[in-house]
């Protein structure tokens, strides 16, 4: 299926303006529902009920309102709102470039592909300085009345433009609690370092699927022609054992396998 392009802008880097088509990198493959009603099979709404006067409420009739104590509430309306929607614009404005680290995961949200809109020799001169000097740019721009700030890469041929977190969305992992219990033995990280070394491949994103919406779209295509659906029994829990014994275990199958592959 060929990526539909779903906004056009403009990506600005001092004087230079690079005209580009962003496309969605990533597509949700939710499984959805419909709420029906059991006697009859026809599909239900759902509606805003005052608990006091036990009637529906209007969509004219509704405010937002943001608690800040209990029972206290400001509320805010539609032109209050509005007031607080950012300029409109086209522009993708690069602020500086950074390093590339693989660290920063936890801060990207969402990617986009961008594809040249035009001047395709720029868009691809920009991509090559950005692979050969290993770095991203930090960019801001609006989009759908929302700011964004994200990180311009190379990726696979193509510009990459990924959403990124605003600062006070991700939690510092040094904010978890202290590891406990006792430090792992020479023996158990000798072993733990060999399951490590066994496991050592390529990642391939088809070997792995999503095994919920898999089974649910075969249980659903099987209710559609009346058969019947063949649920699997739950592994049985193993019982808890050592470090020690988890790894030894671990390497013995992994050992298995490889011989009868």
């Amino acid at each position: 299926m060929a990526a539909r392009s779903m906004w056009n802008g403009t990506i600005r880097v001092g004087s230079l303006a690079l005209p580009v088509k962003l496309h969605a990198a990533v597509e949700e493959r939710t499984i959805r529902f419909h709420l029906l009603h059991d006697r009859d099979k026809q599909r239900v709404r759902q509606k805003l009920v005052d608990p006091e006067e036990q009637r529906e409420v209007q969509d004219d009739e509704i405010r937002r309102g943001y608690e800040i104590e209990p029972g206290v509430y400001v509320v805010l309306d539609d032109a209050d709102l509005a007031k607080l929607d950012p300029e409109p614009s086209k522009d993708i404005e690069i602020m500086r470039f950074v390093p590339i680290s693989t660290r920063h995961y936890p801060w990207y949200e969402r990617p986009y592909y961008l594809s040249p809109d035009g001047r395709a020799g720029d868009y691809f001169a920009l991509h090559d300085a950005l692979a050969a000097s290993e770095r991203e740019g930090v960019a801001r721009w609006v989009m759908r009345k929302r700011h964004y700030v994200g990180a311009l890469r190379a990726d696979g041929g193509y510009l990459m433009l990924v959403a990124m977190r605003h600062a006070g969305e991700v939690i510092d992992a040094k904010s978890l609690p202290a590891p406990e219990g006792p430090a792992l033995t020479a023996k158990e990280l000798k072993m733990a370092e060999q399951l490590v070394a066994m496991l050592e491949d390529d990642y391939d994103p088809a070997a792995f699927e999503d095994e919920y919406r898999k089974k649910l779209g075969a249980l659903i295509e099987a209710k559609s022609h009346g058969k019947l659906y063949r649920f699997e029994r739950p592994a049985r829990k193993r019982r808890e054992e050592t470090l020690e014994g988890a790894l030894t275990a671990s390497l013995i199958k992994l050992r298995k396998e490889r011989k009868s592959a």
